[in-house]
């Protein structure tokens, strides 16, 4: 890949913040928003975003703040439990762990989402569902055309048997049993 125009790292495009706030893209040499880094986020592009009077690096902080105003639109990601329980972290002898940590846990995430959805498109194009699937339509096909052969109708369905049915059926049962019962004892 070429050096971006940029002069950053292969691929890599700089993003400018001004005193002003406005982010400035040296690749396409224009003002972009925090809504656009985010999807450039999404996208997978690589940025880095540096203070323009200072040369700082400040993509921590800038990435920081695109998952501020996404929590805030109500997009949230975050559980409350989870941000508790980042923010202890802060000043424990942990501290310098969970960085690699949560970004380990982050790409085994990725990975098994990843793997997922390929399963997924697998099945439905070859895979175990897609034999299970043919199956149920051949199945299907059977009984439609059983039902369209000519001569054949199709069965009249079962009289449905009402609770009364029922009742009496038992009130019969009960009494053959009386009566067996009767038979028995005298």
């Amino acid at each position: 890949m070429a050096r971006s125009k940029s002069g950053g790292e292969s691929g890599t495009i700089v993003i400018k913040k001004y005193a002003n706030r406005r982010l400035y893209d040296t690749e396409t040499s224009s003002y972009i928003t925090l809504e656009l880094l985010s999807q450039m986020t999404r996208e997978g592009r690589d940025f880095v975003v540096v203070d323009a009077k200072s040369g700082e690096d400040i993509t921590h902080n800038v990435l920081t703040q695109i998952i501020m105003e996404e929590e805030q639109r109500g997009e949230n990601l975050l559980p409350v439990n989870f941000l508790r329980q980042l923010i202890s972290l802060y000043g424990d002898s942990m501290q310098s762990m969970v960085p690699q940590y949560l970004e380990a846990s982050m790409e085994a995430f990725r990975k098994n989402q990843q793997q997922f959805q390929e399963a997924m498109q697998g099945a439905f194009s070859g895979g175990p569902f897609a034999e299970m699937a043919k199956r149920n339509m051949e199945m299907l096909n059977a009984a439609a055309s059983a039902f369209k052969a000519p001569g054949v109708r199709p069965a009249a369905p079962a009289k449905a048997e009402t609770p009364g049915d029922d009742v009496a059926e038992l009130k019969a049962q009960l009494a053959a049993l009386s009566a067996k019962l009767d038979k028995l004892g005298g």
